[in-house]
């Protein structure tokens, strides 16, 4: 594998000493002809001040105009590339020099106006032995290699789940960017320092994730990897100190839930996490965490690129809820629908077993039912299911409460599942948050049982109501075996075949987050979109989570499993 800063075909970036306005990439060609470098700038300027229009414009599309659809089409490409397209080190450093096959020390001495920001090396002898030759290996990922963000071409805006740009539901496809191993990588393993951080809550395969960043990293080479104690706030905490982080540290953390690291809420301002960044020489941040922790790494991105300081900062999307915009899955969401099967299940007993008895169970999901839903589905025993998309009323002849009557009547008992989210405009609201701006929930699973107990009590009729939350026994739980699976195999492979980065290349986002940062992509995120692994800008993926659509098949067959009524 070669050491060099893409994009496009280049194996050396270079600094000018000297501040430009324009980073725009240069061929070797363009220093022998400033009339061609010129053209080059201008014509790059002329492409993104174009880009820059047809995102703006985007929203106002006439319909009217016969060829709106191509001109969209076009459009979209180009807003996708300029929207989706990661943020690249290079990109904002420095110029590129493509064509380079000869010795950097010579290049230096002869163009002094310019200071190596790398050095072309191979990976480091210890991990030499026995691996392919670039020609000999077939497994990595060309730059332009793209995944369609939606596949369905919906016919009608009446289809179930249809997502649709226009009042006729025509396609305009939409590419994100593939995840995978790059041919040339931008940083030089043997300089690299980097930091994993997990923050928020805790989710199942925490664990599972840190122990494969290090071991991919080992793998490239990489001799000074830490971990961040207890999230951002262990940047500025002089009683929490890095914790150095090896295969050896790492090899059976994954049999236990939780975080090696620990996690905890909020933390210190971004300028403070990025002084202590530069003051310990990370130069790769590996962040673990949802929408506030992506937002916060956004930031430090940010601050990065405003220093100008050569820093990759990449996320994995960590929420057990599933409910990061665009992606099909995140990890741990298996593990927690798999242990809501068992608090399911003893509702069940304890309902069934009960005269006239109700088990009410809740499950989180702030904003998303994912786990409602697929729990309901998987078991097979649930009678209402109440996400937060889905607005409902307790009382009256149509409301939840009158249903459970009906169950009661003819079935003996009931059983119901409720997102952490759902039915929050019952509730007394508060203004109270949480250390990541959170607004803190009411209990509507207490709420619920409190007022079926009263319900019943009222008309004359017994009600034996159990309620359990198991909540925290799901969060601190060790990852099930999709889980496991989704986290370590690539891993496994790595090491019992050849332990070449170019063969890591199989089938969950751990590994390509580290492909990400060595390939020079900093302010980007990895998941799963349509079966295939991808990076995304993390901006694109924080502006609102991802919930569950009432029109879509799944939420279609949640409703004709547990055959419940609209409760408005």
């Amino acid at each position: 594998m070669e050491v060099l800063s893409p994009p496009i075909k280049p194996t050396l970036v270079l600094r000018p000493r000297t501040s430009h306005s324009d980073h725009t990439l240069l061929s070797l060609r363009s220093l022998k002809n400033p009339k061609s470098n010129l053209t080059r700038i201008l014509r790059n300027v002329e492409a993104k001040a174009h880009i820059e229009k047809h995102v703006s414009t985007a929203a106002t599309v006439d319909y009217g105009d016969p060829g709106w659809k191509e001109s969209t089409r076009r459009s979209s490409r180009r807003a996708s590339a300029f929207r989706i397209s990661p943020m690249r080190l290079e990109n904002y450093f420095c110029y590129s020099f493509s064509g380079l096959r000869f010795s950097l020390y010579s290049f230096y001495a002869k163009y002094g106006a310019c200071e190596l920001a790398l050095l072309l090396t191979p990976l480091s002898p210890d991990f030499a032995d026995g691996y392919p030759t670039d020609e000999e290996w077939h497994g990595y990922i060309n730059n332009n290699d793209r995944v369609l963000l939606k596949v369905i071409h919906y016919s009608s805006p009446k289809s179930a789940g249809a997502q649709c740009i226009d009042p006729a539901c025509t396609w305009v496809e939409q590419w994100v960017h593939r995840a995978g191993p790059r041919e040339k990588i931008y940083f030089k393993p043997e300089e690299v320092k980097a930091a994993i951080v997990t923050c928020g809550g805790l989710c199942p395969g925490l664990n599972d994730v840190i122990r494969q960043i290090v071991i991919t990293l080992e793998i490239y080479g990489v001799k000074q990897i830490v971990g961040i104690p207890f999230g951002y706030r262990g940047f500025s905490d002089s009683s929490l100190t890095e914790m150095p982080l090896s295969r050896t540290v790492v090899q059976n953390i994954h049999l236990s839930g939780g975080s090696l690291l620990g996690v905890s809420r909020g933390g210190p301002t971004v300028t403070e996490i990025v002084d202590s960044m530069e003051e310990r020489g990370i130069n790769m941040l590996f962040v673990l965490g949802g929408n506030g922790t992506h937002a916060g790494a956004n930031a430090i991105h940010e601050e990065c690129r405003k220093r100008r300081l050569r820093i990759a900062v990449v996320g994995v999307p960590k929420t057990i809820d599933n409910d990061i915009l665009h992606m099909d899955k995140t990890f741990g969401f298996d593990t927690a629908v798999e242990e809501a099967q068992r608090a399911i299940y003893s509702a069940y007993i304890e309902a069934h077993s009960a005269y006239r008895g109700i088990g009410i169970v809740k499950l989180m999901g702030r904003s998303s039912g994912f786990i409602a839903m697929q729990a309901s589905l998987a078991s097979g025993q649930i009678d209402i299911c109440l996400i937060p998309e889905v607005p409902f009323n307790l009382h009256g002849p149509q409301g939840v409460l009158s249903h459970l009557k009906y169950l009661l009547e003819t079935k003996g008992s009931a059983v119901v599942c409720v997102a952490e989210g759902a039915g929050q405009d019952l509730l007394q609201k508060t203004n109270a948050t949480d250390a990541s701006g959170n607004i803190i929930l009411g209990d509507i699973g207490a709420h619920i049982q409190q007022e079926t107990k009263k319900f019943f009590k009222e008309t004359g009729f017994p009600a034996d109501v159990k309620y359990i939350d198991p909540t925290y026994m799901i969060r601190a739980g060790r990852a099930n075996a999709s889980d496991g699976i989704l986290c370590t195999v690539l891993g496994q492979n790595a090491s019992l075949q050849q332990g070449y980065p170019g063969n890591v290349h199989s089938i969950y986002p751990m590994f390509w987050q580290v492909h990400g940062a060595f390939a020079g992509y900093s302010g980007i995120t990895v998941g799963i979109c349509n079966t295939h692994y991808v990076y995304f800008p993390i901006p694109e993926v924080i502006t609102e989570p991802k919930v569950v659509d009432p029109n879509s098949r799944m939420w279609h067959r949640c409703l004709t499993s547990t055959g419940q009524p609209d409760f408005i």
